[in-house]
């Protein structure tokens, strides 16, 4: 079942829409690959799924364990390599804070969750995820 429909609209634009939803999403190229940056890049957004999937399977495993989380929050970064051009590193920085638990087992398996997000599980083995949960 195809789940996104995207049209290329010229100069290196695609619009991207959800099937189910019909949300939108833009994707350009990046300014250092003949783009504008006016958008997400496709290794943008493929940075950018890692962090989600991990705080989405973090929440997931959280709701599963009854575990109350007052917040999740990341940030991403991409670096890229040449010869041949690739996501050489996903560094990725989640803030959790919980809302009453400060129990080492509780912070154990939640880390045991994020490293096992399925995005994670689909990167090519030779891009390094640096992640780093810190926990507020």
């Amino acid at each position: 079942m195809t789940t996104t429909e995207t049209v290329y609209l010229g100069k290196l634009r695609c619009n991207n829409t959800h099937k189910k939803s019909g949300a939108e999403l833009i994707t350009d190229a990046p300014i250092d690959n003949q783009g504008l940056g006016s958008s997400y890049s496709p290794t943008d957004l493929c940075a950018l799924s890692l962090t989600t999937c991990i705080i989405t399977t973090v929440a997931i495993y959280s709701n599963f364990k009854k575990i109350e989380i007052s917040s999740i929050e990341g940030s991403t970064t991409k670096i890229m390599a040449n010869n041949p051009r690739r996501i050489d590193t996903i560094d990725v920085q989640i803030r959790i804070k919980l809302a009453d638990q400060e129990d080492e087992r509780i912070r154990t398996g939640i880390e045991r969750a994020a490293h096992a997000c399925p995005v994670s599980k689909s990167l090519h083995p030779d891009i390094n995820q640096a992640v780093v949960i810190e926990f507020i």
